[in-house]
C-alpha cells in the first residue's frame, strides 16, 4: 500500500538538516526553491517512508514529531549509530507494547522509530 500521509517538518537551515537526515539513511527524492536564495522544500525517503522538510516559516513550526513504524527498531538503531547519527533515546520496551527509540533533529523535531 502506498503511503497516504506525508509528515512535514520545519527546518531552519537546510545545509545542516538535510545532511543530518542523509546520515540517517534518508535520500532526496526531489527539492524545490522558487528561485535561488529562497527557502528550500525537500522530499526525503527512507525505506519507502516519505517526509517533507521545509524552510518556509509559514508552513509549520520547529519541534514537531513523526512516528515511523519499522520492522526491527534494534536494526534501525544499529544502522543509525554506525552512520554517526545521534540517538536521543536507545530502543526500549514500552508499557503500551512495542519497542521504540527516538532521534531529535537539529530543529528539535522528534523522530520515533518503533516496532511492535
Amino acid at each position: 500500500m502506498d503511503q497516504t500521509v506525508i509528515p512535514q517538518l520545519r527546518m531552519t537551515d537546510s545545509s545542516v538538516s538535510v545532511p543530518f537526515y542523509q546520515r540517517m539513511g534518508f535520500s532526496i527524492d526531489w527539492e524545490h526553491r522558487f528561485e535561488p536564495g529562497m527557502p528550500l522544500f525537500v522530499q526525503l525517503n527512507r525505506e519507502g517512508q516519505c517526509l517533507f522538510l521545509t524552510e518556509h516559516a509559514g508552513d509549520c513550526e520547529p519541534g514537531g514529531a513523526v512516528y515511523f513504524r519499522v520492522a526491527d527498531v534494534d536494526a534501525v538503531h544499529s544502522a543509525l549509530v554506525a552512520a554517526g547519527a545521534p540517538v536521543f533515546r536507545a530502543p526500549a520496551d514500552m508499557p503500551w507494547g512495542g519497542r521504540e527509540m527516538m532521534v531529535v533533529d537539529p530543529d528539535h523535531n522528534r523522530l520515533r522509530f518503533a516496532s511492535r
